[in-house]
């Protein structure tokens, strides 16, 4: 045992603790109704694969001011994948975890959901209402073993000043976002929208093309199954979301060597975009959640700030799509010491204030039904319901999801034609 325990804190890379006792502030959730002791004094561990936490932290402090002898820490694990079971069969095992969609229906984490709480139980008291139906997960017996505290999407962020400073208008459709490249372009802007593009991982050329591929798959059942099993036929529904990644830099939307020029998708996207010169970026809601944190370390933006929001990429004549995944969820470890204080925690924290606040602390897209707390992510709540995707409901798996980033990888650096790429689906990597 006193291995396990020796393993455990081994694994453990970042520990950061709040103190137990706090002055009641005004922020304390308003609403919340304690059902336990408030003298209660315990500790819980949240386990998970960040380096650091600050948003969860800002969470525990307000958690103290309604159970102030409950100490909180979070623990980041050492390749969390492979170790959370290790953590969770330990002597020291924590009562919250990270917990990810693609971990669902595969084998080697059904001994990690084996210690999952079903969070969809009514004596629980979780508001599961105030997130996004999309965004939960139900096992094959419709049990909740997770619940997301952050979702991620795909767009374009845009500097709303730019945009004004020419006369033009933000783009809602398809053609409008190809006639105001144009316009852009005319007016001296080499590449319009700009957006990392080094290596297929997290290239632009995959947040183009995939909302489109998801949407194809979304209204055709028989593709889905097609796609997810990798059956080479499938490809075929590739080829719209491949054809427009190859005409908008065709005609000019990009350049692509100012996007190789950006070392990264994230910081260097970011900074690239506070330069003040690019009119559209293209990027994932993860990269949005740096800018906040980095508007300081760019000497461009202090000098010359501007207003910026996130938008869907206006792929279609209809607009754009909201691919609405969940980004980092929990799960609670039903074996756990004080299992009452550690529900009592999710059901303070699992609220629309709560997420909202975590959500702003952190700047992600938050996973309630209220996007529009955050200017930054308003044009998001705006989608209509049917250009509304949620890929793990749907049943999308991440095989297929490899399929289309490299193809539009390859597409777009003109490696491959559309042709050659729709045949060789099943076989890209």
């Amino acid at each position: 045992m006193k291995k396990l325990f020796s393993i455990f804190l081994g694994m453990v890379m970042t520990v950061s603790m709040t103190a137990c006792s706090g002055k009641a502030s005004d922020n304390s959730a308003e609403g919340f109704v304690p059902k336990l002791d408030q003298n209660t004094e315990c500790s819980i561990t949240v386990a998970g694969s960040y380096d650091n936490f600050e948003a969860l932290e800002a969470e525990f402090d307000r958690f103290n001011e309604i159970y102030p002898n409950v100490q909180l820490s979070y623990v980041k694990l050492d390749d969390y994948n492979n170790t959370l079971s290790m953590a969770l069969q330990g002597n020291d095992e924590p009562n919250i975890f990270f917990s990810y969609s693609w971990m669902m229906g595969n084998e080697k984490y059904d001994s990690t959901f084996a210690h999952a709480e079903d969070l969809s139980d009514p004596s629980l008291e979780l508001d599961l209402d105030c997130i996004r139906s999309g965004l939960i997960n139900h096992d094959a017996e419709g049990h909740v073993l997770m619940v997301p505290v952050f979702s991620r999407t795909y767009g374009m962020l845009v500097n709303n000043d730019l945009f004004a400073k020419e006369d033009l208008s933000v783009p809602q459709t398809w053609t409008e976002l190809l006639d105001v490249c144009e316009a852009l372009r005319n007016k001296g802007y080499k590449s319009p929208m700009m957006g990392y593009s080094a290596e297929p991982s997290s290239c632009f050329m995959n947040t183009v093309a995939y909302p489109l591929f998801a949407a194809s798959l979304a209204s055709d059942q028989k593709a889905l199954v097609l796609a997810n099993e990798l059956d080479p036929a499938a490809g075929e529904y590739m080829r719209p979301a491949l054809n427009t990644v190859e005409q908008m830099i065709r005609n000019g939307c990009m350049d692509l060597t100012m996007c190789d020029a950006i070392e990264d998708n994230y910081t260097q996207v970011i900074l690239r975009f506070f330069e003040g010169d690019v009119p559209m970026m293209i990027c994932t809601g993860d990269t949005v959640s740096g800018t906040r944190k980095r508007e300081s370390q760019s000497e461009a933006f202090v000098s010359a700030p501007f207003e910026y929001t996130f938008y869907p990429l206006p792929l279609t004549e209809d607009g754009g799509y909201f691919i609405d995944s969940p980004s980092v969820e929990f799960s609670v470890n039903k074996n756990c010491n004080e299992l009452d204080m550690t529900n009592e925690f999710m059901r303070f924290l699992i609220t629309k204030e709560e997420l909202n606040h975590m959500a702003s602390q952190k700047r992600l897209v938050t996973p309630t039904t209220d996007l529009s707390f955050d200017s930054v992510y308003a044009p998001f709540g705006q989608v209509p319901s049917d250009h509304i995707i949620s890929p793990e409901v749907l049943g999308i798996k991440d095989p297929l999801t490899v399929q289309i980033r490299a193809a539009a990888y390859c597409v777009g650096k003109g490696e491959l034609t559309v042709d050659e790429a729709v045949a060789m689906y099943g076989s890209l990597e």
